[in-house]
């Protein structure tokens, strides 16, 4: 069954002289879980995402759409990435989820995809 695990994490964790090392350290520890997961078969996908200052909103009202700058959510924290994979059950993506590196505060979301 394939599984998103969606990144979040506070904004402001990678801000400064300090938190660029963080993130540094961070995106090491991301790259040695996916290639393990790769040599597993159990990564299909992930990346991480730029700033939430980058994105842009389409929302749809009573059928009007108007585009926005920014995320949908009004929160201090951010969608920061994300992974796909394919593991037997929920345990199994729980197990990976709980191994995924954040910053201090952050969370991630295990949700399955849906299959037609």
């Amino acid at each position: 069954m394939q599984y998103m695990l969606l990144i979040y994490e506070p904004e402001s964790a990678y801000e400064g002289e300090a938190g660029q090392g963080l993130l540094q350290e961070i995106v090491a520890r991301h790259y040695a879980l996916a290639e393990e997961l790769r040599q597993k078969g159990q990564f299909k996908d992930g990346s991480g995402l730029q700033e939430t200052a980058t994105a842009t909103t389409v929302a749809t009202t009573g059928g009007a759409q108007t585009v926005h700058d920014g995320p949908f959510a009004e929160t201090r924290e951010h969608l920061g990435g994300y992974y796909l994979i394919d593991v037997p059950d929920l345990d199994a993506a729980l197990a990976i989820a709980r191994r995924v590196p954040v910053a201090d505060g952050g969370k991630v979301e295990v949700r399955p995809l849906v299959t037609y």
